[in-house]
């Protein structure tokens, strides 16, 4: 994650800016609300990991409204929004881009570069895990630099840049896992579970009738950019702060006092945990209605920042061990 300019311009006050984009997000989280039913946790997660700038990871069964979910969020944000369903024969430029060779009508030839579905300001990665290790690669240096190189040139991104990819956890024959490395750009790894009886009882009467629930626009990109830069300057109390560094710390098996995590814990979460879990706090400070966050948020948030940044050993695996549980524990070491 890299270092980023993060003031706000000179006279602006915060607390106006907050109340602004708090009303604005309000407006989002309605409008978001009346097509995607009883999942305000998980449309609350990916608007928190776009407010921090991030990516996020949505793994669940088929079914549950993944797919439905980005294209609602780039018509709620403001955002131009492009799906790429990853398939073991995808290549990465079918992703990026290439270029391709033109003659003119005069006789002259030259390479043209076709932008590929990567360059757009949402990108669904369908079921990423589907696709080989090299397709998945070609999406590294786009998440993590917001750049892509292609035959020695580099071409930017549209800002604000951002992936929602998508996991079946289900089905794993012909599917290749992501690499650690790349799990770690996601800011968040967001669990979309089964919905409520009284939920599903409401999607079936919502969605098979003669008309469908459409999302109006709450916002612009660069209303959205700024909420972002507003993220960075919220801030944060020495006790949160500290609460991030032991959550984090205590999660590695060479530098924790805890029994469990040195016994079940293979490797541990980077610092970019710890950045992630800063973000994330602030964002869902902002979208809560508040100016600074909690321990409660980090406490909150643990679970979809730690999940895919932490592996148990085959012992602990062996015997039944969920990763969740061990997170259970470190946050048990916050109260």
């Amino acid at each position: 994650m890299t270092a980023m300019t993060t003031s706000l311009p000179a006279g602006k006050n915060i607390e106006a800016e907050a109340d602004k984009a708090i009303a604005k997000l309000s407006a989002a989280q309605t409008e978001i609300g009346s097509v995607i039913l009883g999942q305000r946790n998980v449309v609350d997660l990916s608007l928190i990991s776009i407010l921090s700038g991030g990516h996020a990871l949505l793994v669940g069964v088929p079914g549950l409204a993944k797919s439905l979910l980005v294209e609602t969020l780039g018509t709620v944000l403001g955002l131009s929004e492009k799906r790429v369903q990853f398939t073991p024969d995808l290549m990465p430029a079918d992703i990026l881009g290439a270029e391709v060779l033109e003659e003119s009508e005069s006789g002259k030839r030259a390479f043209r570069f076709i932008k590929g579905p990567v360059f757009s300001q949402l990108l669904m990665a369908d079921e990423i895990n589907r696709a080989s290790p090299r397709t998945q690669s070609a999406l590294l240096q786009a998440m993590q630099e917001k750049i892509v190189t292609i035959a020695g040139a580099k071409h930017v991104l549209p800002k604000p840049f951002h992936v929602l990819a998508t996991q079946n956890p289900i089905e794993q024959e012909g599917t290749y896992p992501l690499p650690e490395a790349q799990l770690d750009r996601f800011l968040l790894q967001i669990d979309v579970n089964f919905p409520t009886l009284d939920t599903e009882r409401s999607i079936l009467l919502a969605t098979t009738g003669a008309k469908s629930a459409k999302a109006s626009k709450a916002m612009t990109s660069k209303d959205l950019m700024a909420m972002q830069t507003l993220v960075r300057n919220l801030p944060v109390g020495e006790k949160v702060v500290n609460a991030i560094l032991t959550l984090t710390r205590n999660a590695r098996p060479d530098q924790t006092e805890l029994q469990s995590v040195q016994t079940d814990v293979s490797w541990g979460p980077g610092p970019r945990a710890g950045q992630a879990l800063m973000l994330a706090t602030r964002a869902k400070a902002l979208l809560d209605g508040r100016l600074s966050p909690s321990i409660d948020d980090v406490l909150e948030l643990a679970g979809p920042v730690l999940r895919h940044r932490m592996a148990l050993t085959f012992a602990a695996r062996a015997s039944g061990t969920k990763i969740d549980h061990v997170i259970d524990q470190l946050k048990d070491s916050l109260r």
